[in-house]
């Protein structure tokens, strides 16, 4: 190998057969490895690729499971083409080294490979991308059960864009807000998690914690036993600046929202379910729904409704 030009090689965090070999200075049986990358991942290299690698490598890069989503969103969004995640490797090793040294002005070569994709990893890729590059951030804010928390909550993360909100009455003093941001940086999340805290709202950065992006998404929400007069209703919500921040200031105080979720699939519209309305109140509720000019379909007798969330 030329001597001016430094080798890297790149393994998923959680199979790293070949990392931990160089280390100890002989190939190791890993117990366990994970199949994300299942192109790489094995429990022992061989011995002639330990040999090679020990007399020709510089050095081994681990990279997440999320940077290797962001590597091959990358890639497509360059070439349209779509990589394993394996093939990809490389790529987001690159993205790794570079951004922890710093390095400018640099000449890097990746060697990208293979194509063996399916829908279900593609789901999980799309889902994980953006926190692999640091452009979303989930966040659990706490804040005050009270009529304007939400607009308040809204007000401090402006002008960035919501990408999932998960919220179900429990308490009748504390919100508990499962919440994904839109970012520009790890450092600009920080700087939306500071000024949440500054504003009396207690977050815990959530980014980096897999229960948290694999299950609690999914479930957060559920049933409520705390709640009277509960109306739900679907809503399609013009993908615009402004959609969300309008429908909560046309909100009336007394109608207490029990139930929030939204989620950006990408699509045009997004969809959000909610509210608590006394029967004496659905006139005007009804006149509240007709002036937003957003469509809606009330849910309130949709069996996933009355078997799992009521």
């Amino acid at each position: 190998i030329w001597p001016g030009v430094r080798v890297f090689g790149v393994e998923a965090h959680d199979a790293n057969a070949m990392a931990t070999s160089l280390e100890h200075g002989t190939r190791v049986l890993l117990p366990e490895v994970g199949m994300f990358a299942d192109g790489a991942a094995v429990k022992q290299v061989g011995v002639e690729t330990f040999r090679l690698a020990s007399s020709l490598v510089d050095g081994m890069v681990m990279v997440t499971n999320d940077e290797i989503c962001a590597a091959i969103k990358d890639t497509f969004e360059d070439t349209r083409s779509i990589l394993e995640p394996a093939g990809a490797l490389a790529l987001a090793g690159a993205k790794r080294y570079l951004e922890r040294l710093g390095c400018t002005g640099m000449t890097v070569a990746v060697v990208t490979s293979g194509a063996n994709m399916n829908f279900d990893r593609l789901r999980f890729v799309a889902e994980r991308a953006e926190m692999g590059e640091h452009r979303e951030c989930l966040l659990s804010i706490r804040i005050p059960e009270e009529p304007g928390s939400f607009m308040r909550l809204y007000e401090v993360i402006h002008p960035h864009d919501v990408t999932e909100f998960s919220y179900r009455y429990h308490d009748a003093t504390v919100a508990a807000i499962f919440m994904g941001i839109k970012v520009s940086s790890a450092g600009d999340a920080q700087d939306v998690i500071a000024r949440l805290c500054a504003a009396g709202m207690d977050t815990l950065d959530l980014t980096e914690n897999e229960m948290a992006k694999t299950h609690a998404r999914h479930l957060a929400g559920g049933r409520s036993a705390k709640v009277s007069d509960e109306r739900l209703y679907r809503f399609v919500f013009p993908e615009r600046p402004g959609a969300l921040k309008r429908f909560l200031e046309q909100l009336r105080t007394g109608w207490n929202v029990s139930l929030f979720h939204y989620r950006n699939h990408g699509a045009d519209f997004g969809k959000v379910l909610a509210f608590q309305v006394p029967a004496a109140d659905m006139g005007e509720f009804n006149a509240f729904l007709e002036a937003l000019h957003y469509p809606y379909v009330c849910e309130s007798n949709n069996p996933v409704y009355r078997n799992f969330l009521l």
